[in-house]
C-alpha cells in the first residue's frame, strides 16, 4: 500500500512518497481477495474500500500518517514494508545526484541488490505503478529541470490518489539539488546503504533482546506471590528482623536473579517493634506483606516469588 517515486538526474534528485497504511483484520482468503481487488484496480476510493471490506467480513486501520521517504545526508531513501507472521520484507532505495541503489532485505539480511545511474523509478503495486508511469511519460521531456520534475511528481502523486485508496492523498517530497562526480555518488551510496543496513542490523538485536527481556518479566512477575505464608520470624533487634523462608519461597532481584533460596534467611524492617515476636508468621494479605498475628507491615527490598523447588 504504497507510492514511492524517485528521480534521479545529474544535478539533483527528487523522492516523493505517501503516507497511508492500511491493515487488514479477516479471514485470509477474505484478505487475499480484497487485496486483489484493490491492486487490479477494481476498487477506485475508500468509501468504496470500506463497503466491500465489510462485505467481505474483513476489519481495516486505514492511518494517513507514515513516513516513508528520508534524508542521510545527501541520499535520499525510500521504503516499503510488508509483513508477516514470521518475517518482514523491506524494500529500499537509496539516491543520490547520478546513482541509486534498490535494496530488498528479509529481515536485516539482503537478497537482491541493484545499482544504476540517472532514472526514475517507482515503487509500488502493478496498479499505482501503471499509473504513475503513464502521467510521467505524458510530461516528461529530455533536457528537463529539476523544478519541472518536482511539478510532474506532484501531479502524479495527486493522480494517483484520486484514483486508488491505496495511496493517500497527503505525501512527503525531498529534492537534493546537487552536482556530484559519479564515482563519489556511487562511493556515497554504496557506504550509506551499509551504514543503514548495519544501524537495522543492530536495530533488530536490540530489539530481539527487549522482546526476551519482556517475554521473562511477563514469566517471572506470574510467580510474584500476592497471597499465602512467607516465613518464620527467627531474630527481632530493633527495627530489624530475620525471617527464614517456607519451602515454596525465595527472595529475587530486580534482575529476576535468586539472591535468598527456600529455607534460608532474609533480613526485613519493621515500624513497631512490640507487635512482632520470634516464631510469628509473615504472610501477604491483599498483597500487603505482614505479620500474621498483628498485621504490622513488613519491608523487603526483595521480590518474593514462588520457588521452582517446591
Amino acid at each position: 500500500m504504497s507510492l514511492i517515486i524517485t528521480y534521479i538526474g545529474s544535478k539533483g534528485c527528487i523522492i516523493a512518497g505517501d503516507k497511508r497504511r492500511i491493515g487488514f483484520y479477516g479471514p485470509k482468503e477474505a484478505r487475499e481477495k480484497l487485496e486483489e481487488e484493490i491492486y487490479s484496480g477494481k476498487i477506485k476510493t475508500k468509501e468504496e474500500l470500506l463497503k466491500k471490506a465489510k462485505k467481505h467480513g474483513i476489519n481495516l486501520k486505514i492511518s494517513d500518517d507514515t513516513t516513508k521517504i528520508r534524508e542521510m545526508g545527501d541520499v535520499v531513501v525510500g521504503e516499503v514494508i510488508s509483513r508477516s507472521t514470521h518475517e518482514t520484507k523491506r524494500k529500499r532505495i537509496y539516491a543520490i545526484s547520478g546513482a541509486y541503489s534498490m535494496v530488498e532485505l528479509t529481515g536485516s539480511n539482503i537478497d537482491t541488490l541493484k545499482s544504476g545511474g540517472s532514472s526514475i523509478i517507482v515503487y509500488g503495486n502493478k496498479y499505482t505503478q501503471e499509473l504513475a508511469e503513464k502521467t510521467i511519460k505524458k510530461y516528461l521531456k529530455p533536457k528537463i529541470k529539476l523544478i519541472e520534475i518536482e511539478k510532474i511528481l506532484e501531479s502524479v502523486m495527486n493522480s494517483v490518489a484520486k484514483n486508488t485508496p491505496s495511496v493517500s492523498e497527503n505525501y512527503d517530497m525531498i529534492i537534493k539539488y546537487n552536482s556530484i562526480d559519479p564515482k563519489n555518488a556511487k562511493e556515497i551510496i554504496r557506504t550509506t546503504v551499509l551504514k543503514d543496513i548495519k544501524e537495522l542490523e543492530d536495530f533488530r538485536n536490540k530489539l530481539r533482546e527487549n522482546n526476551i527481556i519482556a517475554s521473562k518479566n511477563i514469566q517471572m512477575a506470574s510467580k510474584i506471590i500476592i497471597e499465602g505464608n512467607i516465613g518464620t520470624v527467627t531474630t527481632v533487634n530493633e527495627n530489624n528482623v530475620d525471617i527464614i523462608l517456607d519451602k515454596s519461597v525465595e527472595a529475587l532481584n530486580s534482575e529476576w536473579e535468586s539472591v535468598v533460596k527456600p529455607g534460608q534467611t532474609v533480613k526485613m524492617t519493621i515500624t513497631n517493634l512490640q507487635n512482632v515476636s520470634m516464631g510469628d508468621i509473615a504472610v501477604i494479605e491483599s498483597e500487603n506483606l505482614c505479620i500474621k498475628r498483628t498485621k504490622e507491615s513488613l519491608n523487603c527490598e526483595h521480590i518474593l516469588c514462588k520457588s521452582d523447588n517446591k
